[in-house]
């Protein structure tokens, strides 16, 4: 059996009717979002296939139906291969979550239960319509930390998501956000666009949601993960102990998803998207062509996936 590295996605991977398909097919994955849906008293799968759209992408909504769709996801591939279990993972923000949960460092219903709430303290972190996010593609790193700090003057604005090279978001107060955006343009950036989400996520302007979230980080009874799971703050596996602290300074600090895929291929050149989108395999090929990522979103992608990982394709 081929060793895998499992990715699983955080935000704007979710849409109206995921997994449906395989729901037809197995069970398990009707019964994971029944699970999450009584620990939060939500039905998250009436929600993720019904919709509205609009209020399946408010931020606490978002968070508890992804982390779902990507645990029904890892459990229904345990499931068509008993034992199954993967070398290193890593999840993109909230995707850090579906990671812990699958290495058994923390159980589901307790996961689901944070990430709601982690979700209700972002949203609430920044009062509407006064901080964003943007998407620059074409400038490096340095140019983006030049940009930031040519803007302070109309806001706060910092690296956000180092996505792949030349995909860098950004976030803070929304004069900032649209002067840089607009700096951008005049820097050479191929694209710099405004995103459609409610606020500055992983920025300092987040330390307030960080500072309510850290008695219920705290209180969880972590255990040490199976398989290393590398997080986005420093792209290195942590103790059980301190895994609190690792996803407490994740709400405020940058995803550095270029560094968690190098940090992973160093554990394998096969990868599993677990979740409802290919948004990290197009990233992926961006940060490391030789890393070959299969995704699990539909009936046909997960035979593949599942395929690729017993060594037939």
């Amino acid at each position: 059996m081929t060793d895998f590295i499992a990715f699983f996605p955080g935000q704007g991977a979710q849409q109206v009717g995921m997994l449906a398909e395989l729901a037809e097919q197995h069970s398990i994955i009707a019964d994971t979002f029944a699970e999450a849906s009584a620990a939060i008293d939500l039905d998250l799968w009436a929600l993720s296939q019904q919709g509205p759209a609009e209020t399946l992408n408010l931020t606490y909504n978002t968070q508890p139906a992804l982390l779902t769709a990507s645990v029904a996801l890892w459990r229904l591939m345990q499931q068509q291969q008993p034992g199954l279990t993967a070398v290193a993972a890593a999840g993109h923000s909230l995707g850090e979550y579906s990671a812990l949960v699958a290495s058994e460092a923390v159980d589901f219903a307790t996961a689901v239960k944070l990430v709601k709430r982690r979700g209700q303290l972002m949203d609430a972190a920044v009062p509407a319509g006064q901080g964003g996010m943007a998407a620059v593609l074409g400038l490096s790193e340095e140019q983006i930390q030049e940009l930031c700090q040519q803007v302070a003057e109309q806001g706060v604005v910092e690296p956000a998501n180092f996505n792949a090279p030349g995909q860098i978001v950004i976030a803070g107060e929304t004069t900032g956000i649209e002067a840089a955006v607009a700096a951008a343009k005049e820097m050479g950036a191929k694209r710099a666009l405004p995103l459609a989400v409610s606020g500055p996520f992983h920025s300092s302007l987040m330390k307030a949601a960080a500072a309510e979230f850290e008695a219920e980080l705290n209180a969880v009874s972590w255990q040490q993960p199976k398989f290393a799971v590398y997080h986005n703050v420093d792209n290195a596996p942590a103790a059980a102990a301190d895994i609190p602290a690792k996803l407490l300074a994740q709400l405020y600090s940058p995803v550095n998803w270029t560094g968690a895929v190098q940090a992973c291929r160093a554990q394998g050149e096969l990868a599993v998207e677990f979740g409802p989108g290919k948004v990290l395999a197009g990233l992926n090929k961006r940060i490391d062509k030789t890393l070959t990522t299969k995704n699990t979103l539909d009936v046909a992608s997960f035979t593949d996936a599942l395929a690729a990982i017993q060594g037939a394709s």
